[in-house]
């Protein structure tokens, strides 16, 4: 059962962040990864609240492994911050690993304390 809610979690989670990177990077126009950073950092936010919240084990597998999971994408925001790199942009790539973590940070924290919220804590 699990397994199942895993997988449709990220059938949902991996084509929204192919959707939500493809139209911010057209909308931003620049080489700076707005789109990767934005979903990284809604899907921290989305995991905060349902690490929190959910005390069903099947919720979790879908939202928190299965969305989040294939929403969110390291490798992605690892290979931009190289190519930041390898076309000379330090400034840029230093930036996007600052605003990745610290943002991350935040998102889940924020996601916590709503979390806690709905869940009754």
């Amino acid at each position: 059962m699990n397994l199942a809610l895993v997988l449709a979690g990220a059938a949902i989670g991996a084509p929204a962040r192919y959707l939500i990177d493809r139209a911010i990077q057209r909308w931003r126009g620049s080489p700076f990864p707005w789109g990767t950073l934005t979903v990284n950092v809604l899907g921290c936010f989305v995991l905060g609240i349902v690490a929190e919240a959910t005390v069903d084990s099947h919720l979790t597998a879908l939202l928190g492994t299965g969305f989040c999971g294939g929403f969110t994408t390291y490798s992605t925001f690892a290979y931009e911050t190289a190519g930041l790199s390898r076309i000379g942009a330090w400034l840029p790539a230093l930036l996007n690993v600052v605003a990745s973590v610290a943002c991350g940070i935040a998102a889940v924290v924020l996601g916590v304390v709503i979390g806690a919220q709905l869940g009754g804590s």
